[in-house]
C-alpha cells in the first residue's frame, strides 16, 4: 500500500509516541490516517486484532466509508509517524486513486476473511460443536442488506440458539 504515501503529501504529518491513541473506538473523527513508518496495534475491547506495520496502511477507513464511529482503536506499539487527512471525505471526492487503492485493501481483506471462514466450515462440517454454525453465519452475512449490518458491533447472542 505504499502507493498511498503518494497521494498524501498533503496530510498533516505526525510523530505518535508509543503507547498514544491515534483513534477511539465509538468516536467519530471524519478522519484517515496513513502509516509512514512505526508499528500501530488495532484494538477491539481488550483485544489486539491486528499489529500494522505496513507503510500506506490506511486506518479509519471504515468509519469513513460507512459514517459511522469507529470499529476498534488504534494505538501506537512503538514510535510512529503519521499522516492525518481531516476531511476524508473530501480527500477521497479528490483523490479517487486513493479511494480505489483503499476499495482494494478491503476487497483483499475481505477474500481473506472468506477463506479462513471457508476453512473453518470445512474443518467443522458435520461436527455438533458451535463451530459447525459457521455455514449459517457465512450465508447470513450474504442475505444482509447494507442497512443491516452493525459493522464491528460487539457479539450478541444469536435468537436462535
Amino acid at each position: 500500500m505504499r502507493e498511498i504515501l503518494e497521494h498524501c503529501i498533503g496530510g498533516i504529518r505526525q510523530t505518535v509516541p508509543a503507547g498514544a491513541v491515534v483513534l477511539n473506538e465509538g468516536g467519530r473523527t471524519g478522519h484517515l490516517f496513513v502509516l509512514i513508518e512505526g508499528r500501530l496495534e488495532v484494538i477491539k475491547g481488550d483485544t489486539v486484532l491486528a499489529s500494522i506495520t505496513e507503510p500506506g496502511a490506511v486506518l479509519g477507513e471504515m468509519s469513513v466509508l460507512l459514517d459511522q464511529a469507529h470499529t476498534a482503536t488504534v494505538r501506537a506499539a512503538s514510535d510512529s509517524v503519521i499522516y492525518e487527512i481531516n476531511d476524508a471525505a473530501s480527500f477521497l471526492h479528490r483523490q479517487p486513486g486513493v479511494a480505489l487503492l483503499m476499495a482494494r485493501m478491503l476487497a483483499q481483506r475481505l477474500n481473506a476473511a472468506n477463506a479462513d471462514l471457508a476453512d473453518i466450515k470445512r474443518q467443522f462440517a458435520g461436527q455438533e460443536s458451535h463451530l459447525a454454525m459457521v455455514g449459517d453465519l457465512l450465508q447470513s452475512m450474504i442475505d444482509r442488506s447494507p442497512a443491516q449490518l452493525s459493522p464491528g458491533s460487539d457479539r450478541k447472542s444469536d435468537p436462535r440458539t
